[in-house]
C-alpha cells in the first residue's frame, strides 16, 4: 500500500517537493498539505491540474494547528517537513508532534529535489530572510549583464493566489506586475529585475518554468536562481552563493535550511560588514570555516542612498521597512532605520499603536518588531491595512525602505521619501573575480 504522507509547508517548498519528489509516484499518497507563515493560504486546494493524474480531486490545504488531528484521522505514515527560515527548535518541536502522533518525520535534500537545467545556473541563497540576498542577485545579473550575457532569473515561489493561474509566470514589464495581481512582497522580489531590464520567472510548477526559461523568447544564456527566505536551491547550479548576516551571528548554525545553504556554497558573502561589530564579523567567519572551508569569502557593504534627505533631517520619521525581513527574518534595524540614523532624524516614531486590521494581528504575532512598519502586502486588505496605518501615524515624513516604490501601489498622504541599498564588495576577492571563470566558460560554450 501506498504510503500516507502529510507535507508540511508555506506554499513554496512544500509544493516543489511534492511535484518533483511524490506527484506521479504510486509509492506515495499525499493526502494533505498545511500550511503556516503566510496569512490565508489554507484552505484552499493544490489544484488537480498540478496535482497529477493520481489526484483527481486535487490535495487539501489545512493550517498547521491541524497536524496531529490529520495524522491520527486519515492514518498518516510520514510527515515531510518543507519550509524555510526556522530555528532548530521550532523544526523539532513539530517532528516530536508529529511522532508523538504516530507518524515518521522526515525532511528531503537537494538530491531528490533540485532539477537539472540545460543551462548554466548560478544560485544565491542566504542563511536568514534579510540578509541582503536580492541585492546580491542584483549585482550578478549586472555583471553577467556587463559580460554580454542575458541572463534570466527564476525567483523562490511566492503563490499566494490562484495556484492553477500561477503555474508559471513571467516578468518582463511593470504591467505585468498588476496582470499576474501580485502581491506587495512578489512587487519587492520582481520590479528591481524588471527595472534592470532582466526577465524574472516565478510560479509553482518548476519544471516547467525552468523550462519556459531556458526557452525564453528574449533568449538565455544563464539562469539565475533568486532563492527565498534561507531555502536551498530548487535547480542544480554550477555556482551557488550564500550570503551571510553579522548582525545576526550565530544564525547560519542555528537555522533550517540556512546551515544548509552555508554548507553547499561555493562562496559565501558577508554583507552589512559597514554596520556590523567586529566581534560579530569575526564569529560569522569562524562558523564558515567550522562547516565549509573551502568556500570563497566575499566581505560585502549594503550601501544606502536616500532620495530627499531632507525628508529625515530634524523630522520626526516613520520608517517603513520590508515585511518578511522582519517577521520571518526577525530583523529589527533594516536600511530604512540606519539610513534615519545616519542622516539625523528627530526621532523615529513606533507605529504599533496605530496599526490596524491585518498590521495590528502582524504585531501581536510578530511582537519582536522594532520601531518601524513591516510592509505587509499579502492581499488588498494588507494593503488597505498599511495605508491606513501610515495615514494614522503622526509624523513629519515617511522613509520607505522596501525594494519597491510603495508610492506606486498604495496612498500615502504625507511627504516620504525613499531609501535604496546595493551590495558594494570590499577589497578582495570580488564578485567580479567569483564570476569571471564561470563567464569565461559560458562564453566558451555558446562560441
Amino acid at each position: 500500500m501506498a504510503r500516507k504522507i502529510i507535507i508540511i509547508g508555506a506554499a513554496g517548498r512544500d509544493f516543489h517537493n511534492f511535484n518533483t519528489f511524490y506527484r506521479d509516484n504510486p509509492d506515495y499518497n499525499v493526502v494533505a498539505f498545511t500550511a503556516t507563515q503566510i496569512p490565508d493560504i489554507a484552505d484552499r486546494k493544490y489544484p488537480a491540474s498540478l496535482a497529477g493524474k493520481l489526484y483527481p480531486n486535487g490535495i487539501p490545504i489545512h493550517e498547521q494547528s491541524e497536524l496531529e488531528k490529520l495524522i491520527k484521522d486519515l492514518d498518516v505514515d510520514e510527515c515531510v517537513f518543507a519550509y524555510s527560515d526556522v530555528p532548530y527548535n521550532h523544526v523539532m518541536n513539530i517532528g516530536a508532534a508529529v511522532n508523538a502522533a504516530g507518524a515518521d518525520f522526515s525532511l528531503l535534500g537537494h538530491k531528490n529535489t533540485m532539477i537539472k537545467s540545460n543551462k548554466p545556473v548560478i544560485a544565491v541563497g542566504a542563511i536568514r530572510t534579510g540578509c541582503g540576498k536580492s541585492q546580491t542577485s542584483r549585482r550578478i545579473a549586472e555583471i553577467l549583464i556587463e559580460a554580454g550575457l542575458k541572463v534570466i532569473a527564476i525567483r523562490h515561489p511566492m503563490p499566494y493566489g490562484d495556484l492553477e493561474a500561477q503555474k508559471v509566470q513571467r516578468f518582463a514589464k511593470i504591467e505585468d506586475l498588476s496582470a499576474h495581481k501580485c502581491t506587495i512582497e512578489e512587487m519587492e522580489e520582481y520590479e528591481p529585475h524588471i527595472e534592470r531590464g532582466n526577465v524574472i520567472y516565478a510560479g509553482v510548477d518548476y519544471a516547467a518554468i525552468l523550462h519556459a526559461a531556458e526557452n525564453d523568447p528574449d533568449g538565455c544564456d544563464v539562469i539565475l536562481w533568486d532563492g527565498g527566505n534561507n531555502d536551498f536551491p530548487f535547480y542544480k547550479p554550477d555556482l551557488t552563493i550564500t550570503v551571510v548576516d553579522p548582525h545576526r551571528p550565530g544564525h547560519e548554525l542555528a537555522y533550517y535550511p540556512g546551515e544548509v545553504t552555508l554548507r553547499i556554497a561555493d562562496v559565501v558573502v558577508i554583507n552589512k560588514i559597514d554596520s556590523a561589530d567586529f566581534d560579530k564579523i569575526q564569529e560569522v567567519r569562524r562558523n564558515i570555516q567550522a562547516v565549509n572551508p573551502n568556500a570563497v569569502v566575499v566581505d560585502a557593504a549594503s550601501t544606502i542612498t536616500v532620495a530627499e534627505p531632507d525628508l529625515i533631517k530634524g523630522k520626526r520619521v516613520l520608517v517603513v521597512e520590508d515585511g518578511p525581513t522582519l517577521t520571518h527574518g526577525e530583523m529589527k534595524i533594516g536600511a530604512g532605520i540606519v539610513a534615519a540614523k545616519r542622516f539625523g532624524a528627530a526621532e523615529i516614531i513606533n507605529p504599533r499603536n496605530c496599526a490596524v486590521g491585518k498590521l495590528a494581528e502582524t504585531f501581536r504575532i510578530y511582537p519582536n518588531i522594532g520601531d518601524l512598519l513591516p510592509a505587509m502586502g499579502y492581499g488588498e486588505e494588507q494593503m488597505r491595512d498599511l495605508s491606513a496605518t501610515i495615514e494614522k501615524v503622526d509624523c513629519d515624513s515617511v522613509v520607505i525602505a522596501t525594494p519597491i516604490d510603495l508610492t506606486r501601489i498604495i496612498k500615502i498622504n504625507k511627504p516620504c521619501t525613499r531609501v535604496e541599498y546595493a551590495l558594494q564588495e570590499i577589497g578582495k576577492p570580488d564578485m567580479e573575480d567569483v564570476l569571471k571563470d564561470f563567464i569565461a566558460k559560458v562564453k566558451q560554450n555558446k562560441s
